[in-house]
């Protein structure tokens, strides 16, 4: 079997595919969100290794993350109910920040990150949805609907993850005050 390569070079001149096979520039917002989720999974991969406890619960997401980057880039009708998340996707991640929330202390105030690296690398996590989800903002309302609503709840599903792994570390959190 022949190796088959990397390169294509078919984006040399700024352009690339979408799934449905459009051709379109490198800039447009389908492929920027595309670039975004690719980003969100890497950040989310980082935040798997420092926090391993929710190893799962975050491979899941990544998993999602696919799914919702083939519903951006697929501009079909046909099969395109194949690229939507399944009925319950921001619930669930509802049911895991209530779970993960309960144990622990209630929020006065802001609270900076760093007080551990595993609670980094979940705030770090975190941030890179928030620009996802405003980035989101760019596509047309039928894409943006389907995705935004899980990707804010992904965002707070991180801060709460990233609260808790700092507990886990035995760490205290360190609130702003002004």
């Amino acid at each position: 079997m022949a190796d088959t390569k990397i390169y294509t070079k078919g984006g040399d001149a700024g352009e690339t595919s979408m799934l449905s096979g459009e051709r379109v520039s490198k800039a447009d917002p389908h492929i920027t969100a595309v670039g975004d989720f690719d980003e969100l999974s890497v950040a989310l991969g980082f935040a798997r290794l420092a926090h391993s406890k929710r190893n799962d619960a975050l491979k899941d997401i990544q998993q999602k993350l696919y799914q919702l980057s083939a519903m951006v880039s697929y501009t079909g009708e046909k099969h395109a109910d194949r690229f939507q998340l399944e009925a319950g996707a921001v619930e669930a991640l509802e049911k895991l920040i209530d779970e993960a929330q309960a144990k622990l202390p209630p929020l006065k105030d802001f609270i900076y990150p760093g007080q551990t690296e595993s609670g980094c690398w979940v705030h770090q996590a975190r941030v890179v949805a928030r620009r996802v989800e405003r980035n989101l903002s760019l596509l047309p309302t039928e894409k943006r609907n389907a995705a935004v609503p899980f990707i804010n709840r992904l965002s707070d599903l991180l801060f709460v993850f990233a609260r808790e792994a700092d507990r886990d570390a035995g760490a205290a959190e360190e609130e702003y005050r002004s």
